[in-house]
């Protein structure tokens, strides 16, 4: 499982570069036909829109992967280690039922409802069914993550609580 997240931590990094390369890109641009061309593109606004949304979910799952996210364990971090790791492993479960009510199946849910629904300015006709598909792709891909968390946190192979150096460093 282990070298399985390793394979999707460096996927989903390339993944967020290339979208993070085409969002700069489809911006700069909008920027150049409106400021220089006198003549604004029409779909560099929407797809814009749709990259930026794609990259902020693939972004999010790859910082939950790291366990980057911003946790208030002020409590947690006075119980002992037992009870941490009791913890953990339900906050990594409530994730994992977020996960796949949330953005799984109401992401399926969203994507199938406005899968025909056109989005204006873009040259081609596509709905906006694949701004949703995003979410239960990511879904999916969050409850991998809680799911090797919880086996780490068993098995002793990771912290119950992260280690925050810049708070010891101050």
């Amino acid at each position: 499982m282990h070298a399985v997240k390793k394979v999707l931590d460096k996927v989903l990094a390339a993944v967020c570069v290339l979208l993070f390369t085409v969002l700069v890109l489809t911006v700069s641009w909008q920027v150049f036909s409106r400021q220089v061309l006198s003549n604004p593109s029409e779909w560099s606004g929407a797809f814009a829109r749709y990259v930026f949304v794609w990259l902020g979910m693939f972004g999010a799952a790859l910082v939950f992967s790291e366990r980057g996210h911003i946790a208030v364990d002020v409590v947690v971090r006075k119980l002992p280690e037992r009870v941490q790791r009791v913890v953990a492993v339900l906050v990594q479960l409530t994730i994992i039922v977020f996960a796949a009510v949330t953005l799984v199946w109401g992401g399926r849910r969203a994507s199938q409802l406005a899968w025909d629904q056109n989005v204006p300015g873009m040259p081609i006709p596509i709905g906006v069914g694949p701004l949703y598909l995003v979410m239960p792709i990511t879904g999916v891909i969050i409850m991998f993550y809680a799911v090797h968390h919880v086996i780490a946190v068993l098995r002793h192979a990771e912290a119950t609580v992260e280690v925050d150096d810049t708070a010891e460093a101050l």
